[in-house]
């Protein structure tokens, strides 16, 4: 029975071999470490077959990987990379276009000797080759020890990667300021990053040390960059024009424009003898109004600082809370509640300005307005403050509130100086209130950057551009409607006909709304690219114009230009930065 169980086995085992030893195995592999501290994977592809390239889309063939499973006395440094020829062409088998290498591949791998006695690195290649009629899938495994190491790594020491001849072109990579010969037009730039730099590497180790003077900045204006603490004229005026708007359109607020005539009045009514001591108390009142809100924006900035606010814009976190704070205004604004201080303050305020006399009384009166239209205001000055802070400049709330006040504090002045023009100005009606939901709707769709932001920062996924473009027309479209009188919300008053105003605002916001349309097939839509999503996030898109980088790690690039002498672009894009 024994010798049964035996026999069984036996041939079991020559079978498996038997069947082993006939796979066709096309893709030989040389794998080996050279003097430059480099591991070198060089393919041998049978002729007509063909080795797929890495990173390939999902559902495509198998793309060729490096898996580095076991790193001892070393460090794995950037990622593989490959300068070999590659061939593009639609592959019907896979119904989508697909890459592979059109010669012998040679991939090089960067490490870092640290204690040769200790090394070893181990891991694998998973690949695949095809030729006309079938694919193979494998795996090369591989293995390194002490003895496997050239005698000139040996030391430990970090070996130079370039011989002194090829140093002196360094400075064209990392260095652009010191660069004494013009590279090649055209051709090296177009060379410099080839199709097949995407690599799918898993490594235990960290990288290689000696790359952190590649985060070195080369340009005297990026190593000072930030000490300044501002971000430029440019944004200060962006900020005060953002703000001096925020302040217009405050003025047309329920909370603020019946208090124009009312208050105007009084200061005429409290100086009939003396006109020119109540354009004084008008002024002195619209200063106040100045004061009160600078004072609160350089509050902010002592508070929290360029730095603070620069790292507010730019948190995922901070975003999500700037979202949430959009829509609650938003939902004020459609007239779910009302955002209102305690009514002690108001109080307070106004029985001091009614004990007091002078200068005094007139900035506890300029107090009590600010308290009073916070409901209205309130919304307006968080969303400027929000705005601000994503400048990062250190001094963008002070600026902005300081906007915000002179634009709401004019026309006390001017009717505190012309009483005449009180009588034109138009009555208190339903007109302030839809004011009112015009910018709960352009607050909603503010909201929605900031969400962008931080779904982009976490990989969620779950505002992509197509859904973040739906959400858009979708808002202005009701807000078109709003305007003609097919949409109201409680709080409104009938609308007997349609205004000439209000009918101009529609047509806009309806064409803005038909104008995003093409970007659910992936039109640019370069009006709005500085809010949607990258169009890299849209599934669906039938534009194919977009411009995109071949090397997406910056110590791969830089490895890659540094080996081949060649001159390098970089683009700084950012999550939370308007490109």
């Amino acid at each position: 029975m024994n010798k049964l169980v035996y026999s069984v086995i036996l041939f079991l085992l020559l079978t498996v071999h038997s069947v082993h030893s006939q796979i066709h195995q096309p893709v030989k592999w040389d794998i080996r470490i050279n003097d430059q501290s480099e591991i070198v994977f060089k393919a041998t592809v049978e002729k007509g077959w063909h080795l797929y390239d890495m990173n390939l889309p999902e559902g495509g063939p198998i793309s060729t990987s490096f898996v580095f499973e076991k790193v001892e006395g070393a460090q794995i440094s950037g990622k593989v990379t490959t300068s070999s020829k590659i061939v593009k062409q639609f592959d019907p088998m896979f119904d989508m276009e697909v890459r592979w290498f059109g010669e012998n591949p040679t991939f090089t791998q960067k490490i870092r000797i640290i204690d040769p006695e200790k090394f070893k690195i181990s891991g694998m290649i998973d690949y695949m080759s095809c030729n006309d009629e079938n694919c193979i899938p494998n795996t090369a495994e591989f293995e390194f020890t002490k003895k496997d190491l050239p005698a000139a790594l040996l030391t430990g020491q970090p070996q130079e990667v370039q011989p002194q001849s090829q140093e002196k072109a360094a400075p064209a990579v990392t260095q652009p300021s010191q660069q004494t010969q013009q590279p090649e037009p055209d051709s090296q730039l177009a060379s410099a990053v080839p199709d097949s730099v995407q690599t799918t590497v898993t490594a235990v180790e960290g990288t290689d040390s000696a790359v952190s003077d590649w985060w070195k900045p080369v340009v005297e204006e990026l190593q000072t960059y930030g000490e300044q603490g501002t971000s430029g004229s440019k944004s200060w005026w962006l900020i005060f024009v953002l703000g001096f708007g925020g302040g217009l359109i405050a003025l047309l607020t329920p909370c603020v424009w019946p208090i124009i005539p009312m208050t105007v009045s009084f200061f005429l009514k409290r100086s009939k003898q003396d006109r020119k001591k109540a354009i004084s108390d008008a002024l002195t009142y619209g200063l106040s109004i100045v004061f009160i809100y600078l004072l609160l924006g350089l509050l902010i900035t002592i508070l929290f600082g360029a730095s603070a606010l620069n790292e507010l814009s730019t948190s995922a976190i901070f975003n999500l809370l700037f979202f949430a704070l959009l829509v609650v205004f938003a939902v004020s604004f459609f007239g779910a509640f009302e955002l209102t201080l305690p009514s002690s303050w108001t109080t307070r305020m106004d029985s001091k300005a009614e004990s007091t006399t002078g200068l005094v009384s007139i900035f506890f009166m300029a107090f009590t307005l600010v308290l009073v239209s916070f409901s209205c205001t309130g919304p307006i000055i968080g969303t400027l403050l929000v705005e601000a802070a994503g400048m990062g400049s250190i001094s963008g709330p002070a600026i902005g509130m300081f906007g915000f006040s002179l634009a709401l504090a004019i026309p006390f002045a001017l009717f505190a100086i012309f009483p005449s023009w009180l009588q034109s100005m138009p009555k208190s009606g339903g007109w302030l209130n839809a004011v009112k939901v015009v910018l709960g709707f352009l607050e909603l769709a503010l909201a929605l950057k900031f969400l962008s932001v931080a779904d982009l920062a976490y990989g969620w996924g779950i505002l992509d551009r197509e859904v973040f473009l739906v959400l858009w027309i979708i808002i202005f479209v009701l807000l078109g409607f709003y305007l003609i009188g097919k949409l109201k919300f409680s709080h409104d008053s009938d609308l007997s006909y349609v205004s000439v105003p209000r009918l101009f605002m529609a047509i806009i916001s309806f064409a803005f709304a038909v104008y995003m349309v093409p970007g659910l097939w992936g039109a640019p839509l370069k009006a709005i690219s500085a809010f949607s999503p990258p169009l890299y996030t849209q599934d669906f898109k039938l534009y194919h114009g977009e411009v995109t980088p071949k090397y997406f790690d910056y110590e791969s690039g830089m490895e890659f230009a540094r080996r081949n002498k060649k001159p390098v672009m970089i683009d700084f894009t950012g999550y939370g930065c308007v490109n």
